[in-house]
């Protein structure tokens, strides 16, 4: 019988043959001994994603994360409807397309800013002087985090989603860090409530409909979601996008031809290896699927990794093509949760990618220096060093 566990899969160099096995012979799979169930097939995973009535998102999304409390640090991650659509309303006041679309030439100044850093040396870690570093700044710039305290944000993250390999527990290091994370951004909303300036977080305090506003809990809870999901899911999707172009010289021949496939390399690594793999809901009432009941209170994952690599949705699909169709994709999710950053994440990608090919396109990857991350749904590297020619 297949087995699936979320605190030690995601280490492993492919753990996509897990989830070939569970669709195949588990599209519900249980998990007794750390008390959960869990979808595989796309039309399973994207009915549950948009069935927000009986898979219900008010006890969060990570496994060892949840409770009724969840909405603290995840925002309206944590929440369902109406609660979910008032403050996701509000959000998006200050979280506006036409602020994300702006950020461009900014994101582009700070990759080559980057890149310029170690462009001579012919060699770098891809994570740690890179893709570790520029989705951070360009959260703390949103958010007008002072560049002098960015390092330390940087590793509170790193340390909130960490996972010791085997321990479904958060560890003593995550949970002080989501404390100072917390404790950082409270009292920089009561310092901009005293002085505003023009940043996510005054447009945040500012946002209203109807009269109706954030609180500081809220706003907070917002900030907290955006330092930990707008870095880390963005620094491993350039990591896995870089890692996955060189396992397929085709396709990298492909983009070096035609850089206008760029947006395509984004959209492939979101589906073929997405930085998060797995997000959880609980059951407001009995759900019987494929002949398997799982009763009204049980934590159900919703699988977006195995969703995306679903044969009877994409065809080939664990070959990586970055002129791949990608429109039934669940990297962002669908519906009433799709990600509010969807279009930064994407942004961010595709001016990282294009300057990477721009400046240094002979990258070679070292494999013996690859290290993955341990988390219980975010998939990615610790490191990816390569070198290049100068």
């Amino acid at each position: 019988m297949v087995e699936f566990n979320p605190y030690d899969w995601q280490v492993h160099e492919d753990p996509y043959p897990i989830y070939r096995a569970l669709r195949d012979e588990a599209p519900v799979y249980h998990n007794e001994p750390l008390g959960f169930w869990a979808l595989s097939r796309h039309a399973d995973v994207l009915a549950a994603i948009r069935d927000w009535q009986r898979f219900s998102s008010s006890n969060g999304v990570a496994l060892e994360a949840m409770g009724p409390e969840a909405h603290r640090v995840m925002s309206f991650l944590g929440l369902d409807p109406p609660r979910h659509d008032r403050l996701r309303a509000l959000v998006s006041r200050g979280f506006t397309p036409r602020r994300v679309q702006a950020l461009e030439p900014h994101i582009r100044e700070l990759a080559t800013h980057y890149l310029d850093r170690f462009a001579d040396r012919g060699r770098c870690d891809i994570i740690a002087d890179f893709a570790g570093r520029l989705p951070m700044d360009v959260v703390s710039e949103m958010l007008g985090v002072p560049e002098q305290d960015r390092d330390m944000l940087r590793r509170w993250a790193d340390l909130v989603v960490h996972r010791e390999e085997g321990v479904p527990d958060v560890p003593p290091a995550g949970l002080e860090s989501s404390a100072e994370l917390l404790r950082y951004f409270s009292e920089d909303v009561t310092r901009r409530r005293r002085q505003r300036t023009d940043t996510l977080t005054d447009a945040l305090i500012a946002a209203e409909i109807d009269g109706d506003r954030l609180t500081d809990d809220e706003i907070v809870a917002f900030l907290f979601l955006m330092i930990i999901a707008g870095n880390e899911t963005t620094t491993k999707l350039i990591g896995n996008a870089v890692f996955n172009l060189w396992k397929n010289p085709d396709q990298r021949k492909l983009v070096e031809q035609d850089p206008g496939l760029i947006p395509g390399w984004v959209e492939e690594t979101l589906r073929y290896d997405a930085s998060s793999q797995v997000l959880y809901r609980t059951l407001t009432t009995d759900v019987e699927m494929h002949g398997v009941g799982m009763p009204k209170g049980a934590i159900v994952g919703l699988i977006i990794g195995s969703a995306n690599r679903d044969e009877r949705v994409f065809a080939d699909s664990d070959r990586f093509d970055v002129k791949r169709n990608n429109a039934q994709s669940l990297a962002f999710g669908q519906g009433t949760h799709f990600c509010l950053g969807a279009s930064l994440a994407r942004l961010e990608g595709r001016v990282a990618l294009e300057e990477i090919q721009r400046r240094i396109p002979d990258f070679e990857i070292d494999p013996a220096g690859l290290v993955r991350i341990h988390s219980g749904n975010v998939r990615g590297f610790a490191a990816v060093p390569v070198t290049f020619g100068q």
